[in-house]
């Protein structure tokens, strides 16, 4: 937006307003005074709550005067930008800032820093509440107004959260090989048209394509650098519990954060349960394995886990605790529409269609042997993954896992350890 200087000149000529914000700075001491650090994460956050803007530092608002901004002091003005932007504002906002030439007065050249906001996915707080840009102002949000912002981000807005481009992101974070392979053998499509059918990107307000949501997690090498929570944090403790017994206790076994496209995610996370787990065996007839869990229930929870998790909630990540006696699968997110954990083994609600339909295309890898199921996708469609969770897990441990709702924001299900007491390792 504005890139050329003098597109910008003249819109400051116009003066403020709903997307655009010009600020005075000064800078005494080698401290920048203005503007406040919270007035401009108000102003930032409350251009990301609504359709996104341009703030101009270096510009006198009254007389829409070009004041600039002195070259030694540019460094300090971004710094002073960047805290205001990720101190003062959660979840914290990530920016465009440029540094631009553009004429003054005087018929010379002035230094000015723009900061672009794109609109954003989540909905951002800053030190005066949850402000919203207005025309040329800023305005709180009323609980009524703050709800419906928060429904129109999330699943139940008329574009589903997963279909929602992700802002900055471009094409190219998608790897070829990684989207290719949802390419139909008979397709024909460009890039753009056969992301845009897969509902892995979207045309914007001017008309570029950008990844989705669900491009972004399926295709993207690296999710993380534009969904900072897309990944699964998993922990294995060496007793059936988070505190150690003593201070020299070694209680965790292992840690990972599991990254990566969502399948590579699933894969990861099982073979983290797989390697720390304990595995038995009888040797009657030969030997024969005894596992703690059943891997092809394992495999389905994490698949559940990962489509059907609320990814509007910044800051929340799949969490996996594999303890001596359990493992715990934390989703964030609450159960959508009129289910509760009663109702799962019957019913069938994808909060992520899109997602659902790209795993539903994703080949399970032919090295997972120890996933024991008849299809050779991430997902059937056929909402027969909890029942096999519940079945399978009940048959080798002898005891129902139990799903759970967290404060209406987390789904919790816990798959019970099989008691090995008698056998060998």
């Amino acid at each position: 937006m504005f890139a050329d200087p003098q597109e910008l000149l003249r819109h400051i000529a116009l003066g403020e307003d709903s997307t655009l914000e010009l600020k005075e700075v000064r800078v005494e001491s080698g401290r920048v005074v203005a503007p406040h650090r919270n007035g401009l994460a108000d102003e930032l956050a409350a251009f990301a709550n609504a359709q996104g803007g341009i703030c101009v530092l270096g510009v006198e608002d009254g007389s829409r005067r070009i004041l600039g901004i002195a070259t030694e002091d540019l460094d300090r003005v971004e710094q002073h930008i960047q805290a205001a932007c990720h101190d003062l504002v959660e979840p914290p906002l990530a920016p465009h800032i440029e540094r631009m030439w553009i004429p003054d007065d005087q018929g010379g050249g002035q230094a000015v820093i723009k900061i672009e906001v794109p609109r954003s996915l989540f909905v951002h707080r800053s030190p005066s509440g949850y402000l919203l840009r207005s025309g040329s102002t800023r305005r709180q949000l009323t609980p009524e107004q703050l709800a419906r912002l928060f429904q129109h981000r999330s699943q139940t807005g008329l574009i589903r959260f997963d279909e929602e481009i992700v802002p900055g992101a471009e094409l190219n974070a998608l790897g070829a090989p990684l989207w290719r392979r949802f390419r139909p053998a008979r397709s024909r499509d460009t890039q753009p048209v056969l992301l845009g059918k897969l509902g892995m990107a979207r045309q914007d307000e001017s008309g570029l394509w950008r990844p989705t949501v669900s491009g972004i997690l399926m295709a993207c090498a690296d999710p993380c650098r534009f969904l900072s929570s897309a990944y699964i944090q998993a922990v294995a403790y060496r007793g059936t519990t988070v505190v150690p017994f003593d201070d020299n206790d070694m209680y965790q076994l292992d840690a990972r954060d599991l990254t990566g496209p969502l399948d590579a995610q699933v894969i990861e996370a099982c073979r983290f349960v797989y390697r720390n787990m304990k595995v038995g065996a009888v040797k009657r007839t030969g030997r024969k394995d005894l596992p703690q869990f059943d891997m092809t229930a394992v495999f389905e929870a994490f698949v559940n886990a990962v489509v059907h998790r609320d990814y509007s909630l910044h800051g929340s990540k799949v969490r996996l605790r594999l303890f001596a006696d359990r493992l715990e699968l934390y989703s964030p997110g609450g159960l959508p529409n009129t289910l509760d954990p009663e109702s799962l083994p019957y019913r069938q609600v994808a909060r992520n269609e899109t997602l659902a339909s790209l795993l539903a295309r994703c080949p399970i890898p032919t090295d997972a042997g120890w996933i024991e199921t008849n299809r050779t996708t991430f997902m059937d469609r056929r909402g027969e993954g909890v029942p096999v969770i519940l079945a399978r897990s009940e048959k080798l441990s002898g005891r129902i896992p139990e799903y759970r709702l967290i404060n209406d924001s987390e789904l919790l299900l816990t798959i019970y350890a099989a008691n090995r007491g008698g056998e060998t390792q």
